[in-house]
């Protein structure tokens, strides 16, 4: 019988599927290389806390379903509130209250929505505040993780320039001002995006005085700031700057996004705090994205807040911290001429060659196949939108600084950093001499 010929199946992809590609930090991920300073992955993790959480809670449901008593156990195994189960939001709003200042009053916990992870948390809040064409204000360069859905869902966005101490609000201020005159926007941003504690990807903290401004900005002029708070535990100075949520004495202009992946493990669990009716509409969001998070998770992760992640934060931070030392003192060993930032905190150093180079292209044909990964920098900017310029007061179209790449000590020791580090250094001076 003679085979016949199929066609091959046409799918009618959605618009975004064309314009948005993977992300390049989920991309990186597929390589198997010794030296693996691309996705912040969290190198220093407390197994031994995690097992023992494990165990107790494992014991305890076995005794309760030997005497019968099954029904109390079966909840931890079951669907759970869309916004998350109560015990454990008490446990982050009295937290939340009593580090960060966040004002929650008596009521606190019903202000902390769980999600899964902050990236959802994202997600989120850009889909319940923007339509086509609104504009997002996001510092130069941004995470990716905001860039990306802020473009699927059609945002307008505007870049402005960083320093070694991150966004700068005079910047932010005169590219809203130069926008509405110009008429690149019609109405004032939606969004202000900032990570105010070691920014991804540049790993720079801004200032008290930065913070306090950015918070007047968005006051003035109607703008939400998503603050987004991932690296806030993982600071290297014993004094925290001020969240700017702690600003927001009335819950009205700050979303204050944290993460449990950098304090506690990758479980994939947020928390937020929202103003009220956006905390509303991400909630309902959140029922249709994935109708709740896992509550045998948000259990564990009770327990770990409750009793064991000040002790744990001690010694990792210091561990984070050495192995920071130790890529900035190989960097500046080993590396071509260029600039590279200065983290107190964080995950990443951010590194900018003096000589133009394709830092992508660098990666894949030289970097990888000699063992060695991170993420090229032109990630970290919009695929499309606008950058101010301050110097000229106008706009450009968007322009990837392609010769840069960050690069993460949060995974290998110290030893492995250096010696990585030396390798992908004598790689680049070798390629950036010839």
């Amino acid at each position: 019988m003679a085979m016949r010929h199929i066609k091959p199946v046409k799918y009618d992809f959605a618009a975004w599927t064309y314009l948005i590609p993977e992300s390049e930090i989920r991309r990186l991920l597929r390589f198997q290389v010794p030296y693996y300073f691309a996705g912040g992955k969290p190198g220093v993790l407390p197994l031994d806390i995690f097992a023992k959480i494990l165990i107790d809670m494992g014991t305890e449901q076995l005794m309760k379903i030997a005497q019968g008593r099954g029904g109390e156990v079966i909840d931890d195994y079951n669907y759970g509130p869309t916004a998350g189960i109560q015990s454990f939001r008490e446990v982050l709003a009295e937290r939340l209250k009593r580090k960060d200042n966040i004002p929650l009053g008596s009521d606190g916990w019903e202000k902390v929505i769980i999600t899964s992870g902050s990236q959802q948390a994202l997600y989120a809040v850009l889909d319940v505040l923007i339509d086509p064409g609104d504009t997002v204000i996001v510092p130069s360069p941004a995470y990716l993780g905001f860039l990306g859905p802020a473009v699927k869902l059609g945002a307008n966005v505007i870049s402005v320039p960083t320093d070694q101490e991150g966004m700068i609000p005079e910047f932010v201020e005169e590219a809203i001002e130069r926008a509405l005159k110009e008429e690149i926007i019609k109405k004032a941003p939606e969004i202000i995006y900032v990570i105010a504690d070691s920014d991804n990807p540049k790993g720079t903290t801004l200032p008290t005085k930065r913070r306090q401004r950015l918070f007047e900005i968005a006051a003035q002029w109607g703008i939400v700031i998503v603050e987004d708070a991932a690296y806030r535990e993982i600071q290297f100075d014993e004094e925290k700057r001020p969240a700017i949520k702690s600003f927001d004495k009335d819950n009205e202009w700050v979303a204050y996004i944290r993460s449990t992946s950098k304090e506690a493990a990758p479980f994939r669990i947020g928390y937020a705090v929202f103003p009220d009716a956006i905390r509303e509409q991400v909630e309902k969001a959140k029922g249709y994205l994935d109708l709740c998070s896992s509550v045998f998770v948000q259990k564990i992760l009770e327990v770990y807040y409750k009793k064991y992640i000040d002790d744990f934060l001690k010694r990792a931070v210091e561990i984070y911290k050495r192995r920071c030392k130790a890529m900035r003192e190989t960097i500046d060993e080993t590396f071509p001429e260029g600039e590279r930032t200065n983290p107190t905190g964080g995950f990443f150093i951010w590194w900018e060659s003096k000589k133009p180079f394709d830092a992508k292209k660098f990666l894949l044909e030289v970097a990888a196949p000699n063992g060695v990964v991170y993420v090229p920098g032109g990630a970290f900017y919009p695929i499309k939108g606008y950058q101010y310029n301050p110097d000229t007061r106008s706009f450009e179209r968007v322009k990837p600084k392609v010769n840069t790449m960050r690069l993460s000590y949060s995974y290998n020791t110290e030893e492995d950093i250096r010696i990585g580090i030396a390798k992908l250094g004598e790689l680049l001076s070798k390629h950036l001499s010839s």
